[in-house]
């Protein structure tokens, strides 16, 4: 079954069929930069052209930078505050014409990671983390998600973690690697304390480079770099939407 996952997030909105038996793509990732200001109909205008670009008529998964109960935005992370109390899932599927399901878009990453990458066959707590414009966070206990986990609000340091250790801070404030991975391992020290998981796996477009910054990592528990480095959300978004369309 193929179904087409769109990711969401602060900087860019990617998207790709993918194999939901398999967790492969079997078209060419699509990406295009996040409109600014992030509003809901910025969004979801960029987001409707997107999915036309495939073209696309079948169920649509939707990784979104959000706490998300029932399809409606709770929270706006690196998006306009005007999602606040907004139906995503209806706006999404007014605007594309298709069945849409909408979850948080590092609840998508690591269930990716959970069935198809780093995390299979893994039956204690396991916390995902895609280091990005923010620091998502989805964590799992025998293999069950624990929704809408939202660790880049963490304070650290009189700041939050997604001002303080996201992977977008080392671009914007220019700081070497070894500055930034001190940041992140304060932060995941912190959160070894809160969660003590067995398994770490860091996802987000930085997670291609972890050769360089793993090893500055001081942690009790493993650590490895998501499988689907920056497609995780786009493979469990679209993992989702099959397990919901026939529930």
């Amino acid at each position: 079954m193929d179904v087409l996952g769109i990711d969401i997030g602060g900087s860019y909105i990617k998207g790709a069929v993918v194999d939901v038996q398999t967790g492969k793509l079997i078209s060419e990732p699509l990406q295009v930069e996040t409109p600014q200001p992030a509003s809901p109909a910025a969004i979801i205008e960029v987001t409707a052209d997107l999915v036309k670009s495939f073209p696309w008529h079948g169920a649509i998964g939707c990784g979104f930078p959000a706490v998300i109960r029932a399809g409606i935005a709770k929270t706006a992370s690196n998006i306009d505050d005007l999602w606040i109390g907004l139906n995503v899932k209806e706006e999404m599927q007014r605007a594309t014409g298709c069945p849409c399901f909408v979850l948080n878009d590092a609840d998508a990453a690591g269930l990716a990671e959970m069935q198809f990458g780093e995390g299979q066959g893994i039956d204690g707590t396991v916390l995902v983390l895609t280091l990005g414009t923010g620091v998502g966070s989805a964590l799992f206990s025998q293999g069950e998600l624990f929704p809408n986990l939202e660790l880049g609000c963490l304070p650290i340091n009189g700041t939050s973690a997604d001002n303080y250790a996201a992977a977008a801070v080392r671009s914007r404030e220019d700081l070497s690697w070894q500055v930034w991975a001190q940041r992140l391992n304060l932060f995941l020290n912190h959160v070894e304390r809160l969660l003590s998981p067995e398994l770490i796996i860091i996802g987000g477009g930085i997670s291609s480079e972890h050769k360089i910054f793993f090893p500055q990592l001081k942690i009790e528990a493993d650590l490895l770099p998501a499988h689907f480095f920056n497609q995780a959300g786009i493979v469990g978004a679209a993992c989702f939407a099959a397990e919901k369309n026939h529930t």
